[in-house]
């Protein structure tokens, strides 16, 4: 078994909250106390883990409405139903109860793709009439999504919810969910402002005029140095927000690369593979053998978890102190904090899944490394990824089953092409808010809100998140792991014997040219 891997911040130890005093207030839940709130997105990750906490530690609110989308034969209600049988919710059931839960959240039939949501006139009259806070949290996150279909969802569809909120009489809080990373030509981003890449009026009116297949032939130039549509349209998406700071009491909160829940409620939950899960999951079952990028770089990580705390906590302050008298724009970033490099965690990351969470059926043993070069990245790329993927491939088509592994090599190749990008440039963020609520929260908030670094063990994380991704994504039984221990243990026999082959061969080859006569 290898060494455990070191982190340089280990040094700096995490803080202490002291004990909390019976006699202190949770201020936080009391701002919700008897409100009813408007959520979009609340389906997708952080959604869901924001219903979650909202039910489970703000549990005196008076209702939480949630945008659904209409699927044939299904009524929302019953989506809902659908949403609370993830184990993410077993113990906000068990606390207080599936049926308790079921009456404080209710769904509400619409689609931000639709002007006026597409929301009946009905819920529209109820939303007005009660709605008092607003989540809009619903966007698409592919990076390679048709600029289009991104502006309509990520910049329109903000557009229609601020007209909606516009309408709500009783509105004290409205949080746009952006993102850190939407402003990518700023390598230090701070609590404010920026302008976006273009006047998103125009924008959304040039793509309502054209098709799919004529923006897709001017993508490129309208993006510019941008490279995706994701950062492009959220950009886009936090200018309307800022057009409305006189008329709405709005704010925009900007998380960074959200990744697996810290503590509470499931360590490790996660509800999909982007990211380093992603990355773990790819190099653990040894089809990923190369990347390129920047080893002593590092990207900001934010568990769901924190960054939910974050915004409730950012909503207390909102509500109780006016939006007038607080900051519009707030971080919810890590790396102030905590800074882990990529190639800390490619290491942490292969000793995890050698050491503690195995996966079951690897194609081969976990290995490769960082490349700073382009080219030699990519011819190691098709060395050992791409060439292996079209010989095993081949092997099953000839016994009759289906072609697996160039599926797979063609999704990490666009995977990376985006991830590339990030993981050679690095970004600073200023996270002075969080810093100044911080010091506002007492013991009892700071220990259920948590937004600072505590008790932090990054060995325990990434193996809780290996371990969930492992059950809930692959669907590997935990009674599956001995047997994923011993595979591992061939595959590691069959790596040296193989290598070995392979050194054997060119040291022959070399011996033939240089010194047989």
């Amino acid at each position: 078994m290898s060494a455990k891997p070191k982190f340089d911040f280990d040094k700096e130890g995490s803080l202490t909250i002291g004990d909390v005093d019976e006699a202190e207030v949770d201020r936080i839940a009391a701002s919700f106390k008897g409100r009813s709130l408007f959520i979009t997105g609340g389906t997708g990750f952080l959604g869901k883990v924001l219903v979650e906490k909202l039910l489970r530690s703000c549990g005196e609110l008076k209702r939480i409405y949630l945008l659904i989308r209409p699927k044939k034969g299904k009524d929302p209600q019953e989506r809902i139903k659908d949403i609370f049988e993830n184990v993410l919710f077993d113990q906000v059931k068990q606390l207080r109860g599936e049926k308790q839960i079921l009456e404080q959240v209710v769904a509400i039939a619409g689609d931000v793709l639709l002007p006026g949501l597409g929301i009946s006139e009905q819920d529209l009259e109820t939303l007005r009439n009660e709605v008092s806070i607003v989540y809009h949290c619903a966007a698409t996150v592919r990076f390679d999504e048709p600029l289009r279909n991104a502006v309509f969802m990520n910049t329109r569809g903000t557009m229609y919810m601020l007209e909606l909120a516009g309408t709500l009489k009783h509105l004290n809080f409205f949080a746009y969910c952006s993102t850190a990373y939407c402003h990518l030509h700023v390598k230090t981003l701070y609590e404010k402002p920026y302008d976006p890449p273009a006047n998103p009026h125009q924008v959304i009116q040039a793509c309502e005029w054209l098709t799919d297949e004529e923006v897709s032939l001017i993508e490129r130039k309208i993006l510019g140095d941008i490279p995706n549509t994701y950062a492009y349209t959220k950009s886009l998406a936090e200018a309307l927000v800022v057009e409305k700071f006189n008329e709405l009491p709005a704010v925009i909160l900007r998380p960074s690369i959200v990744i697996p829940i810290w503590k509470e409620p499931i360590p490790g939950w996660t509800d999909n593979i982007n990211g380093p899960t992603g990355l773990l999951i790819g190099a653990g079952k040894g089809v990923i053998r190369t990347m390129y990028c920047n080893s002593s770089g590092y990207g900001d990580f934010l568990p769901v978890d924190i960054a939910v705390n974050g915004i409730l906590v950012a909503s207390w302050r909102n509500i109780t102190a006016g939006t007038d008298n607080t900051n519009r724009v707030a971080h919810m970033t890590s790396s102030n904090d905590i800074k882990v490099s990529w190639a800390e965690i490619i290491e942490l990351g292969r000793w995890v899944i050698e050491n503690k969470v195995p996966l079951n059926g690897v194609a081969w043993y976990p290995g490769g490394s960082m490349k700073s070069n382009y080219w030699v990245h990519f011819i190691c790329m098709v060395l050992f990824q791409w060439m292996p993927a079209l010989f095993v491939d081949a092997l099953l088509i000839l016994l009759r089953y289906p072609p697996v592994l160039c599926r797979v090599q063609n999704r990490i190749y666009k995977g990376f092409e985006v991830f590339e990008y990030y993981a050679n440039n690095v970004w600073s963020f200023d996270n002075t808010e969080a810093v100044k609520l911080r010091k506002l929260m007492n013991n009892r908030e700071r220990k259920t809100y948590v937004i600072e670094k505590i008790d932090l063990d990054l060995i325990d994380y990434f193996t809780n998140s290996v371990l969930c991704a492992r059950r809930l994504i692959l669907k590997e039984s935990d009674e599956s792991i001995p047997s994923a221990r011993r595979h591992m243990k061939v595959m590691w026999v069959v790596d040296k014997v193989f290598k070995g082959i392979w050194l054997f061969g060119i040291l022959y080859m070399l011996y033939r040219c240089f010194f047989a006569s």
